[in-house]
């Protein structure tokens, strides 16, 4: 992971768990997540090959050109990496590990920028788990963006994370800055351990959010690389 707040939001996630697998989605409170809430997302994916946006702040709908929830996670990806991404969100799912994702992002008028994403699963009441909560930020310099939206997305790389001990980073090809169609993208890099079982709650009502400004972040954790 390359972003403080991709280390961030997955130091939260495991000190939610208390000795589960996973956290579920009630035990998120967005005051102590107040200073990122808003690249912050809820993905309900029952079914993994078609996530679903719950909810999702007013940052990350702006770097995506509007309002999100009830749409497809999935929409602006383009099609190898739509099945990709289904892959790791079922093992994600399965394993109960946060999945971290990079991607190249383009505009309409082919600006391009390198996207981080990390997708943690939770549950949603008893049972296995259906949602994550996730988080995306433009790592390094987005102004090839001009303040336009991302149109397009492919999948450069994924690694499955985990607390305690430093991440590596993410070893990739930094981004055209122009590029004359979306069909142009790098091609596509999946990392899965294929050792391991193929796999991928939580609502933040308008209550919630308006306690946001009450606490303070934890200090961030250390984490390290798995699978």
């Amino acid at each position: 992971m390359k972003h403080r707040n991709s280390h961030l939001l997955v130091g939260y996630w495991d000190r939610l768990r208390k000795g589960r697998d996973v956290p579920d989605q009630t035990d998120v409170d967005p005051r102590a997540i107040k200073r990122v809430l808003a690249n912050v997302f809820i993905l309900e994916a029952s079914d993994p090959g078609r996530p679903l946006y719950r909810l999702a702040g007013t940052a990350h709908c702006e770097q995506y050109g509007g309002e999100l929830k009830a749409t497809s996670f999935l929409a602006r990806w383009e099609t190898q990496s739509r099945s990709a991404i289904a892959l790791l969100l079922r093992q994600s799912l399965r394993t109960h590990q946060p999945v971290c994702i990079s991607s190249i992002g383009a505009t309409a008028s082919t600006g391009m920028v390198q996207i981080e994403t990390v997708l943690a699963p939770v549950t949603f009441g008893d049972g296995a788990p259906t949602r994550f909560l996730g988080i995306s930020h433009i790592v390094g310099d987005g102004n090839s963006r001009n303040g336009q939206p991302i149109a397009f997305e492919r999948l450069l790389g994924s690694q499955f994370v985990s607390e305690r001990e430093p991440v590596a980073p993410l070893d990739l090809p930094p981004p055209s800055v122009t590029r004359s169609s979306p069909t142009r993208a790098p091609h596509l890099r999946l990392v899965v351990n294929r050792d391991k079982p193929i796999t991928v709650h939580t609502d933040m009502d308008e209550a919630m959010q308006s306690l946001i400004s009450t606490l303070e972040l934890v200090p961030m954790p250390k984490f390290r690389v798995v699978g």
